[in-house]
């Protein structure tokens, strides 16, 4: 199973909307669709600041992810908004770094207008082992409808 399709099972990029387009080879892409649920004010069309800092996480990890074949918790995430997010996103990541402990990844986001949005650096664990851990069920755990291999790469 490829990252992109990993992500499609997890619960919260399906409730915010966030859909991943591309991961492979430390980069990655995604985006998510503006609606009424995500501004940040009623009857607002700002998106709520944590839409796009989930989306430039999930992207960033997505990147990680795509290189270590593994769960690579955020460790660390730094944005910077750089204006407000009316519209439509998209994100893309890149690894910058891959350590046996560590990867860093800069993420970009821009609306649907190409307005640049935000810029994020994510820091992401690599290395270990996901059996046995929180982000991996498996068994009688595992929800009836992800496959078996979900957390394989």
């Amino acid at each position: 199973m490829d990252v992109t399709e990993i992500f499609s099972y997890m619960p919260f990029t399906n409730l915010v909307g966030i859909e991943l387009t591309e991961a492979e080879d430390g980069y990655a892409e995604g985006r998510v669709e503006m609606r009424e649920e995500l501004a940040s004010v009623p009857g607002g069309d700002v998106a709520h600041g944590g839409v796009t800092y989930s989306l430039a996480d999930t992207v960033g990890g997505a990147a990680v992810i795509s290189l270590a074949h593994d769960v690579t918790p955020t460790v660390d995430m730094r944005m910077d908004y750089l204006a407000p997010a009316t519209d439509d996103l998209h994100a893309e990541a890149e690894v910058m770094r891959m350590g046996g402990s560590v990867a860093v990844t800069d993420i970009e986001v821009w609306d649907a207008d190409d307005h640049h949005v935000a810029s994020a650096r994510g820091v992401y664990k690599t290395g270990g082992d996901s059996e046995g851990t929180p982000w991996v069920r498996s068994g009688d755990d595992a929800p009836e409808d992800v496959p078996e291999d979900a957390g394989d790469d």
